[in-house]
């Protein structure tokens, strides 16, 4: 897809000048016009480092520090690519990311320099941000100046960001210059962002959250940036005072993790004026409002650029919103490919044809996906059809409202229903002792699945079965299939480095975790009681006589 428009480029060159501070970070700022000068050097020094005739394609293996937006504005102003590279990832895979999107120099720190050890990375010039060498290599460019790149055009790549390795190695999207300046100018303008606004990032830079839904608007609207090095639930509202903080990103179970630090008298008593995210869900998004004056606007994108939904007056709660403009989004029936009905609620709320209703979205229109580095096979499943398949199940109601139930691979059958993890959690996120929770999958003897739920209790809360047992029977829009069989207790929910439940990593422990187990051996009861080893050898020989063992994690 050609973009048409502004470019990144243009965004960097206008804060040239401007001598407002333009990015904190811990104890360290720096004017509008420093960050546009350093970007201006390092974009210079990228131009001679480069061979002729290479792919230009920079690879940032950073913490958010002030190193990682320098040199995606440097990258913008080159015409060059910024592939952010995941720290979690290790070895091989590591080295794969990195060759794959053919990066011809790599930015690092000291801090992660061990886990390049041992790997080939052919021809890739790497740089150590934190080092005397490379401010001398640095220096000679010092004099340079924004406005002498005009390589730069709309459908230059500026990101190549990888998107979860779930169902296989992580496929990196492709983001041009003009699509990323049309996201930051559209945030910008929806949610009223001026030049006085200070936007804290703390979800990680190498993921698609940070830099469309935080950077860009700030460097869209002449906002002040304030980084942390990694997030920190802890350090969230101290962070915010410092630094000023009018907005923020989130993803995952992040707002959970804020709302599990203990209440502070003061809590309400900060600057932020809102949040952006997705995954708070309903309950939590009312416990931080409440807690700390902050509205948290839920939205939703796809990592790739294929659909999005906004939120306006009016939408109900629960929903996400309306399809953004110009998008012809549909829930639609992946075996049929026909339309789902629209929604039928219960008075209380419940949606009572969840089987018929809930669907993969899918843009039936024109898309503003740019495809897969070097992956016709996963542009290819992106595209089928003439349509965009997000991957994503939704419902929608009689007024066209969006409501997300959770991934494909999220979706649960139990007794032949087909029932979604996100429409489950958003129900177990009501019980007032749990700071987070996890739905997902685990194999039935019979056939099918059923449904176990990881919980986090909250500080100085230990897990009452009794209490958590009365809490499902009180919901009255928990259907009969929906409690959980399986309850495990964590101290902390496993998280991607995005902040996301890592649900593959539970599907695959199950109910031999090991950990704390609660279940119900009779699954129409509402009594939990201990998982104990017993119990497993009875439940596998069940496994082992239907010949359903094989489903089972080893």
């Amino acid at each position: 897809m050609k973009s048409t428009g502004s470019t990144v480029a243009e965004l960097v060159q206008a804060r040239w000048g401007d001598h407002r501070p333009g990015l904190r970070f811990e104890h360290q700022e720096m004017t509008h016009h420093q960050v546009a000068a350093g970007a201006a050097a390092r974009a210079a020094l990228l131009a001679d480092l480069l061979p002729r005739g290479a792919e230009p394609h920079v690879g940032v293996l950073l913490d958010n520090t002030p190193e990682y937006p320098l040199w995606l504005s440097a990258a913008a102003l080159a015409g060059a690519a910024v592939a952010g590279i995941n720290p979690t990832r290790r070895g091989a895979e590591l080295a794969r990311d990195i060759v794959h999107t053919d990066c011809r120099v790599l930015v690092t720190e000291r801090a992660h320099l061990a886990l390049l050890d041992g790997l080939r990375l052919p021809g890739v010039r790497v740089l150590v941000t934190d080092t005397e060498a490379y401010g001398e290599l640095l220096a000679p460019y010092a004099d340079a100046c924004p406005e002498a790149w005009r390589a730069a055009s709309p459908s230059s790549r500026i990101l190549l960001y990888f998107t979860s390795g779930s169902t296989g190695a992580p496929k990196a999207a492709i983001c041009s210059q003009g699509r990323l300046a049309a996201a930051g100018q559209s945030l910008a303008g929806h949610f009223r962002l001026g030049p006085d606004g200070v936007h804290y990032i703390c979800m990680p830079m190498f993921h698609g959250n940070a830099v469309i839904a935080d950077w860009a608007p700030a460097l869209a609207a002449g906002a002040g940036v304030a980084l942390r090095r990694r997030f920190s639930a802890s350090a969230f509202l101290d962070d915010v005072r410092a630094h000023g903080a009018t907005y923020f990103t989130y993803v995952g179970r992040a707002v959970q993790y804020i709302l599990a630090t203990p209440d502070r008298p003061d809590d309400a008593e900060n600057p932020l004026l809102m949040g952006f995210g997705t995954e708070a869900g309903a309950v939590d998004a009312g416990r931080f409002e409440k807690r700390f004056g902050v509205r948290l606007v839920e939205g939703y994108g796809s990592s790739e650029g294929g659909a999005a939904i906004q939120r306006t007056p009016g939408t109900p709660s629960g929903a996400i919103g309306r399809a953004a403009p110009g998008d012809e989004l549909a829930v639609v029936d992946p075996g049929t490919r026909e339309e789902c009905p629209p929604a039928v609620f219960a008075a209380d709320g419940r949606l009572l044809n969840g089987e018929a209703a809930i669907g993969e979205l899918v843009n039936k229109g024109r898309t503003p996906f740019e495809g897969y580095w070097r992956n016709s096979e996963a542009d290819a499943a992106r595209l089928r059809d003439g349509w965009y398949w997000t991957g994503d199940l939704f419902y929608r109601d009689a007024e066209g409202f969006l409501y997300f139930a959770g991934r494909t691979d999220d979706r649960l059958r139990v007794d032949s229903e087909n029932l979604a993890a996100a429409m489950i959690e958003n129900i177990l996120a009501r019980w007032e002792g749990v700071a987070a929770v996890a739905v997902y999958a685990v194999p039935d003897p019979v056939a099918g699945d059923q449904v176990m739920a990881a919980v986090c209790p909250r500080e100085g809360v230990e897990f009452d079965p009794l209490a958590f047992a009365e809490f499902l029977l009180a919901q009255p829009d928990l259907g009969t299939k929906m409690a959980p069989r399986f309850v495990r207790v964590v101290r902390r929910m496993p998280v991607t480095a995005t902040n996301k439940v890592a649900r593959s990593s539970l599907r695959g422990e199950g109910f031999r975790c090991g950990g704390s187990v609660w279940w119900r051996p009779d699954p129409g009861a509402g009594v939990y009681r201990r998982f104990t080893s017993g119990d497993e050898a009875v439940l596998v020989a069940q496994f082992r006589g239907q010949g359903r063992e094989g489903l089972l994690p080893g």
